[in-house]
């Protein structure tokens, strides 16, 4: 099932995901749900809060960047409780976008190379090291389930620059080819 995506100002956005166990309610249904979600909103990653729940899972499917970057061929993967436990300090900026802030692309300077630990779908543990633009992803979503949104490490001139846009997905003003849900309006 197609969920819809939340947007920009939605509270859960900034909530810090919770562990989850092996027994969590649905859960083989909601990582289907969220691989066709993040398919149908032509992205290559989803995190939990982005479809409304504050746990630490996410998706990735860099494959489709390798032509570009060689070192996301077959990154296809569930990452439950992920904990990043290495960054570099060696660092890579590139433009990043994000199906929760729809029609905003920024340039992003992230550690070039991590190493994370996570469980995969079927609660296996893994311990892997990821370089370039495959980190990048891997970091994008895993800020996710920390409350982070790409736009908190952008330059601050940047941030001037696209108050405007982000206002207006607060108030609910968005354009996406997906179902969206919004931030709860305020009544005045």
């Amino acid at each position: 099932m197609k969920l819809p995506i939340y947007i920009y100002g939605h509270p859960v956005l900034r909530e810090v995901g919770q562990d989850i166990t092996d027994d969590y309610e649905g859960l083989s249904t909601l990582i289907e749900d969220m691989w066709e979600t993040m398919y149908f909103s032509d992205g290559i990653g989803l995190a939990a809060p982005q479809i409304g729940r504050a746990i630490r899972l996410f998706v990735i499917d860099a494959d489709p960047m390798a032509e570009t970057f060689p070192e996301c061929k077959g990154l296809k993967q569930t990452f439950i409780n992920a904990r990043i436990v290495e960054s570099s300090e060696d660092t890579l900026a590139e433009n990043e976008g994000c199906l929760s802030i729809p029609g905003i692309n920024e340039k992003v300077t992230r550690p070039a190379t991590i190493t994370i630990e996570y469980l995969d779908a079927d609660f296996l543990p893994h311990r892997e090291t990821y370089t370039g633009f495959a980190a990048r992803v891997i970091q994008h979503e895993y800020d996710h389930i920390e409350g982070v949104l790409f736009i908190d490490k952008i330059a601050t001139i940047r941030k001037q620059l696209i108050k405007g846009k982000l206002a207006n997905m607060q108030k609910g003003k968005v354009s996406a080819h997906y179902r969206v849900v919004t931030a709860p309006q305020k009544r005045k």
